[in-house]
């Protein structure tokens, strides 16, 4: 690996790291915070751990095949598509809708005495649809790399000025994790999304094929794999970031974050300005609002790139298309899309916490099964002997693959019989 051809990689991975910063971090790590201190950075770091192969077999099997993780999971069958394809379809209305609600959150707080959060959500949807069906999310994606660092380094700063006024939890308001099921369900919920749903590991895998596509530079699987390194480490960086913000300001204060979006994003914001200064305010807000905004047309950009593909596979009497350009079937997709997503906002939508934490919790619940399909893919036997995961890396998957199951099933047998 030369230094010249490693900063030529660099892509993937950071748009990897681009879609994952949002929900589980602006959100899930920062309650996480508010609400058990410093208790869950052990789990959430053991989590980001157990996790991590079945993300790195994204851009694994893409630089050592050539293809996607889709065509990966044809190779196993058409059933490991059909899955793939059913829990899609089975998570992506509330994934969508809880990224847009937050991102809603935002812009009502941002931009008070405009429209409420659902209004907002739906501008933003409609929004996002025209800039992905002009191909104008190239240039977003160049500024929100800008933005993220921009949202790190003050993350950064703001724990570290925090930290300077102590950590002094008043005993009354303190909250002890206590391995009781709301304590584990809310884990659950935390670690969904922690760094991101698994389902991303399939997108990252198109990026990376597309990038050797491009010509100039084809990186190698070390390459890519140090590509996809630094964006991972860095969301876990991150996200312990935000966790201790949340500790830092909000834990043992008898002050919790609210389950509206618009005050929950009031709230958020001030944790930057109570450490920084009221001057932050501008550039938090714009970059929070970059973010969640990155993250949202992330999602509606890729669901139905991904989703083309996988039915054109199932169904090979369809015409298919390059995988880059969209046709009937995408439009299908994003309308799909759009109107479940809709329809979650307007009739179901409880309230912020709820919808994350319903979200995040089905994506828990199906990180198992599609780990397990991106490990018996990269173990096939189109991957060269030299590219497949090093024995310490089976292990964890096989480690991994075990307890994300064990706690699934816990959740699920306790949630139907016991509750």
């Amino acid at each position: 690996m030369s230094f010249k051809n490693t900063i030529k990689s660099l892509g993937p991975g950071l748009l990897w790291a681009g879609a994952a910063i949002g929900v589980s971090h602006l959100v899930q790590s920062t309650r996480a915070g508010a609400i058990y201190g410093f208790q869950l950075v052990g789990l959430i770091l053991l989590i980001n751990l157990f996790k991590y192969p079945f993300f790195e077999y994204g851009p694994r099997y893409a630089s050592a095949t050539g293809e996607s993780l889709l065509h990966g999971y044809k190779r196993l069958g058409k059933w490991a598509l059909v899955l793939y394809l059913l829990l899609t379809v089975a998570t992506m209305f509330t994934l969508q809708a809880a990224i847009t609600a937050v991102t809603a959150g935002l812009f009502s707080f941002v931009f008070p005495n405009s429209f409420n959060t659902v209004t907002w959500a739906i501008i933003i949807l409609t929004t996002a649809s025209l800039i992905v069906a002009f191909g104008k999310y190239s240039l977003l994606d160049k500024i929100i790399k800008f933005i993220i660092v921009l949202l790190a380094f003050s993350t950064i700063v703001a724990v570290i000025s925090a930290s300077t006024k102590g950590f002094n939890p008043q005993p009354e308001f303190a909250t002890t994790f206590n391995w009781n099921f709301g304590d584990i369900a809310l884990l659950i919920a935390f670690a969904g999304w922690m760094p991101s749903a698994i389902d991303i590991s399939v997108w990252h895998s198109f990026w990376s094929v597309a990038k050797s596509k491009q010509g100039k530079h084809i990186p190698s699987v070390k390459e890519s794999l140090f590509d996809f390194n630094v964006g991972y480490i860095g969301t876990a960086v991150l996200s312990i970031g935000f966790l201790s913000l949340g500790a830092l300001v909000m834990y043992g204060t008898g002050n919790t974050f609210s389950e509206n979006g618009t005050v929950f994003a009031g709230q958020l914001i001030h944790l930057f300005t109570t450490n920084l200064g009221s001057w932050a305010y501008i550039f938090i807000a714009v970059a929070a609002l970059t973010t969640m905004s990155s993250t949202t047309l992330t999602c509606l950009d890729a669901y139905p790139r991904v989703l083309k593909p996988a039915t054109e596979l199932i169904f090979t009497k369809l015409k298919k298309n390059d995988s880059d350009n969209w046709n009937w079937l995408s439009w299908m997709w994003l309308l799909i899309l759009l109107s479940g997503t809709i329809v979650i906002l307007l009739f179901f939508l409880k309230g912020m916490s709820f919808l994350v934490d319903l979200a995040t919790t089905l994506s828990f619940l199906t990180a198992p099964v599609l780990g397990y399909l991106n490990f018996k893919v990269v173990m096939g036997k189109n991957v060269a002997e030299e590219h497949k995961p090093k024995r310490w890396l089976r292990i964890l998957s096989w480690i991994g693959l075990i307890v994300l199951s064990a706690a699934g099933i816990y959740y699920l047998i306790w949630k139907i019989f016991i509750l």
